[in-house]
């Protein structure tokens, strides 16, 4: 079947007579379903949900700033475009500098509010992922990121292939591959963030840097020259997958042989508290662990938790009992 836009220009909504892209709607989607999961995952893993929107607040306008601006710099544009309004509604954005950006901000974040710095990100590369994997669709609205002319008609049909109407041909559909890794990627890291509390924390944070390492380091150099980027003659976005792929495997070796050499385990501890999350971590001193059926702490050591005030429990339920 041919899976493509029946329209050159990019698809978009008007109001009043201003023109919403459909890429800025996924990829807002994809921030807002990486915002609800990150958020239940702190709360899953002893971390207060207010320090989830303190790192949320800062790190999306960074992410956002050092996405443009990492484009801006590997594609060669002239400096005078780097913030013209036309040319930023245009496109010129890569995640690749959004992650550098976000893992800056994450990680001065970090240091201010005295938090372990996995501890955080093991949480937020899940969201990331999803995020990912939902903001690849702006490239099919946008059709472009796609890989070499299929000529065999046999491969012409989605998802192998995608029909770009620009060329009029058919092209590997690596928007949609990249999609689903990161997608999948996302959802067992999900699985392994909700159901192991063992140290060493960082592990999740590892295996994305790995598994987005790797395929970016795949896909980069078979996509169409178009959009790679390569200022000065240099693929940047290659070179910079390959330096995550390297960091990511250097980082889960050197947490699990750390957590070996301290700990007597890889994972978990033979000498000692084996758990990574049993200190609840606060936003402020004025926050208050309660017991709580989501954070997986409370099912531990329910001693160490507060029980809601009543006042606020009979006004939940009040609640509850409006929306039934």
């Amino acid at each position: 079947m041919q899976f493509a836009l029946l329209a050159r220009e990019q698809p978009h909504i008007s109001i009043f007579g201003f023109p919403i892209y459909a890429y800025a709607i996924i990829i807002v989607c994809g921030m807002a379903v990486a915002a609800v999961v990150i958020g239940l995952l702190f709360k899953r893993r002893n971390m207060s949900v207010d320090l989830f929107m303190t790192y949320f607040c800062i790190t999306v306008p960074v992410a956002v700033i050092t996405t443009r601006l990492f484009y801006c710099i590997t594609d060669g544009m002239p400096i005078g475009e780097w913030l013209d309004f036309e040319s930023i509604r245009q496109g010129g954005l890569s995640i690749i500098g959004g992650i550098i950006g976000g893992a800056a901000s994450v990680l001065v974040i970090s240091l201010v509010k005295k938090v372990n710095f996995f501890r955080a990100g093991d949480c937020i590369v899940v969201g990331l992922l999803l995020a990912q994997a939902i903001g690849r669709w702006g490239n099919f609205a946008n059709q472009e990121v796609y890989g070499a002319e299929v000529t065999n008609p046999a491969l012409q049909f989605f998802p192998i292939s995608v029909y770009i109407e620009d060329n009029g041909a058919w092209h590997y559909a690596f928007f949609f591959y990249e999609s689903m890794v990161t997608l999948t990627a996302g959802i067992l890291l999900f699985i392994n963030a909700w159901k192991n509390p063992y140290k060493p924390n960082g592990v999740n944070t590892a295996c994305y840097f790995i598994v987005y390492g790797a395929v970016r380091s795949i896909m980069e150099p078979l996509r169409d020259s178009s959009y790679i980027l390569q200022g000065g003659g240099v693929p940047w976005s290659l070179v910079f997958s390959i330096l995550m792929l390297v960091a990511g495997i250097g980082l889960l070796v050197t947490l699990l042989a750390l957590n070996k050499i301290n700990e007597g385990k890889c994972i978990g501890s033979a000498t000692g508290q084996k758990y990574a999350i049993a200190e609840y971590i606060k936003d402020s001193k004025k926050d208050v662990a309660y017991l709580d059926k989501i954070n997986m702490m409370c099912k531990i050591y329910p001693e160490k938790y507060a029980e809601k005030p009543a006042k606020e429990i009979k006004a939940k339920k009040e609640n509850d009992d409006v929306k039934k």
